[in-house]
């Protein structure tokens, strides 16, 4: 066979360069913050396959920030410059599990402002770092301190936003943009991508923007949507959603990240909610990696806890249902926890390994 080489190339007229046929206009973002949306819908197969739906991920981690917490930010910055609580050269100051910090920091850098994020000592050590990674000044509080403890992180960013002159306190759990930028986005994404064929939407909650802003938005299109949140153990809604009464009794510390509270932030909307299931952090681990070794899926704690919520609510779904869960965040942030199998075994997580072993030593 005849090599193809240079004189070669020159008597062939076909492979010669041609002018593009493509439009001569060229597509590109103007900064990053307009690279925030449109994210796809993935069909989750081998987990779910003894479901009778379809089940769709709302996959949240394509954001530049890598979670679903990127809309709000910039929609809770934009409107606080819009009516002027947040002036040039202010300094952005929030309580965050990590993602909310990581997506205002984003905006930060962008509008040039000053970053700090106040973090619980629960969080994993790569969402610290990637915080500090991005210019943040990253405050670190305990975790097992009531909400209205000075040392806590509320009590902390609130105290810091006092005390630092041209600051701007974002509290994305009563900040109405935070479910703003889900109606206005999320929602209508997720109806225009199943056709408006979606028949129940379920995602973790933690603030209450994202399961409040959606879920409205696809009860205005179809009241007949199903809305269920997921809930961890150690955390108020179920309780209080089925029963109306804030149980202290129900709050004690927890190892899942990003969902759940001891709180009741003014954006968890429980009327347009139908229901809460609530997930052990052992199952909320052990689906996370399941994600990830079975769907190709990398993400983070809150994942795994959504979609064994699915599981657990098979009893509501029928063969033409189309249920959509949501996805918040990458998992990255979790390689030191989630992922690492010396920190599941230490968690009581790898329960199956260990009876694994004993089984063998017995043989």
């Amino acid at each position: 066979m005849r090599s193809l080489n240079c004189k070669t190339i020159d008597k062939a007229p076909h492979l010669k360069s041609q002018k593009p046929t493509f439009a001569a206009t060229m597509e590109y973002a103007e900064n990053i913050l307009e690279t925030i949306g449109n994210t796809p819908l993935v069909r989750i197969n081998k987990l779910t396959a003894d479901l009778p739906c379809l089940v769709l991920a709302k996959y949240e981690t394509f954001n530049p920030g890598n979670s679903v917490k990127d809309r709000m930010a910039l929609q809770m910055v934009e409107d606080a410059e819009a009516d002027g609580r947040l002036r040039p050269g202010g300094t952005i100051i929030e309580g965050t599990s990590g993602n909310t910090g990581m997506g205002l920091a984003l905006a930060a850098i962008v509008k040039g402002y000053r970053m700090i994020c106040v973090i619980n000592d629960k969080q994993s050590k790569e969402k610290i770092d990637i915080l500090k990674a991005v210019g943040s000044e990253v405050h670190v509080c305990p975790t097992d301190v009531a909400p209205d403890d000075p040392r806590s992180y509320y009590s902390t960013a609130r105290r810091l936003s006092e005390e630092i002159p041209n600051s701007w306190y974002v509290n994305q759990y009563d900040n109405p943009s935070n479910c703003k930028a889900h109606f206005l986005t999320t929602g209508p994404e997720i109806w225009e991508q199943t056709a408006g064929k979606v028949t129940h939407f379920v995602v973790g909650v933690g603030t209450g923007g994202t399961i409040s802003g959606i879920g409205s938005y696809l009860k205005m299109k179809n009241p007949k949507v199903k809305v269920w949140g997921v809930d961890t153990y150690g955390s108020v809604f179920k309780k209080y959603h089925e029963t109306g009464i804030f149980d202290e009794n129900e709050i004690y510390p927890y190892i899942t990240e990003g969902i759940g509270e001891d709180i009741l932030p003014k954006n968890v909307r429980f009327e347009i909610i139908d229901g809460f299931t609530k997930v052990t952090d052992k199952d909320a681990a052990v689906y996370t990696q399941k994600l990830s070794k079975e769907e190709g899926m990398f993400l983070g704690n809150s994942a795994g806890a959504a979609i064994k919520a699915v599981l657990q609510l098979r009893e509501h779904f029928t063969k033409d249902d189309v249920v959509v869960v949501l996805f918040h965040d990458h998992g990255s942030r979790y390689v030191g926890k989630i992922y690492n199998d010396d920190w599941m075994r230490a968690q009581g997580f790898l329960e199956d390994e260990a009876v694994a072993l004993v089984e063998k030593d017995q043989k």
